[in-house]
């Protein structure tokens, strides 16, 4: 009786050393870092590979785009067209500009694979890439390189506020949680350089888009905003707030824009036309050039260098990419 039991323990704890190893092997084979249990990233470069069952690539017969929410989707939807169009000649399908109200949203279509080509805001990079399998592979620059913007924070142009340190005691208007220059970065800046802290020493409320805390401020709604200085150079522009209404009291270091890329499980062909949509579109006379006037192609770029700075951020923050 002793030996029986004795040989079922060993097998037992032999079915449990297999699992074991079983689970080891598996990691082994699909190692993902931060990224969802439903991707790999076996080369490193901290994004989801493509699957290796071509079985589970995807080629819709329509391409669906989305452009950050960050403004107006309507203006967008215009601005998108001639790039539209031209991904559609070298793609050979239809492509689609899907109006999208929130970072939330648009990360979730991705994840549930309703979304196909896609550009996600600094902030709300990371998460995509973790959380639904974004693959970042380009942005708005300029000929030599160069790409960017700044973290602003800015009052009403007559506010007795003159630095960050005046903040306390103060309403300070964010955009959202996921959103870099309207949330993290600024709460990071603010607490390491300033001893602030929301709730302790100012009161955060939250206003959705970027242009919505310009116009906040502008209009005195809001005692000062953290804002992206991109989104509100393109208001001035189109006039759609009074510079003269505005004052900044602090600049940031250059942040990375908006990222622009792919879901990882698309066919891999189809990825190569995707790209050379992005890296062949002819800017000139264009309604992109026309709104982001600063930029004047789309320069190649990836998630493990040039978003380093921003997952820094999340860290100090403590911002966790979990996935609901």
């Amino acid at each position: 009786m002793l030996s029986s039991i004795r040989i079922m323990a060993g097998v037992a704890a032999g079915a449990a050393l297999a699992t074991m190893l079983a689970g080891a092997a598996l990691a082994q084979e699909c190692p993902r870092g931060e990224l969802d249990k439903a991707y790999c990233d076996r080369d490193g470069d901290l994004v989801a590979d493509a699957p290796t069952d071509p079985k589970l690539f995807v080629n819709p017969s329509t391409i669906i785009f989305a452009y950050t929410p960050v403004e107006d989707p309507a203006v967008y939807a215009k601005t998108w067209d001639g790039f539209l169009r031209h991904m559609e000649k070298l793609t050979g399908k239809k492509v689609v500009f899907f109006p999208v109200q929130s970072n939330a949203a648009q990360i979730e279509a991705m994840r549930s694979g309703r979304l196909h080509v896609a550009g996600f805001n600094t902030g709300s990079n990371p998460i995509a890439v973790n959380c639904a399998g974004f693959v970042p592979v380009a942005i708005m620059g300029s000929q030599n390189g160069e790409f960017g913007y700044e973290m602003e924070i800015i009052v009403p142009a007559d506010s007795a506020i003159k630095t960050p340190a005046d903040l306390k005691g103060k309403k300070l208007a964010f955009t959202a949680p996921t959103s870099n220059s309207g949330f993290k970065a600024p709460s990071a800046i603010l607490k390491a350089d300033f001893n602030l802290e929301a709730e302790r020493d100012f009161t955060p409320v939250f206003s959705g888009k970027h242009d919505n805390s310009v116009l906040g401020v502008a209009n005195k709604d809001y005692d000062a905003a953290s804002i992206a200085n991109e989104v509100m150079k393109r208001m001035v522009e189109r006039k759609v707030v009074d510079p003269a209404k505005i004052r900044s009291i602090y600049k940031s270091e250059t942040f990375p824009t908006t990222g622009y890329g792919y879901a990882h499980n698309l066919d891999p062909k189809l990825v190569d036309k995707v790209k050379e949509a992005f890296f062949t579109f002819p800017w000139e006379g264009s309604a992109l050039k026309a709104e982001f006037k600063e930029a004047d192609r789309f320069v190649p770029i990836t998630y493990k260098k040039d978003w380093s700075v921003i997952r820094k951020i999340d860290a100090a923050t403590g911002v966790k990419y979990s996935c609901k």
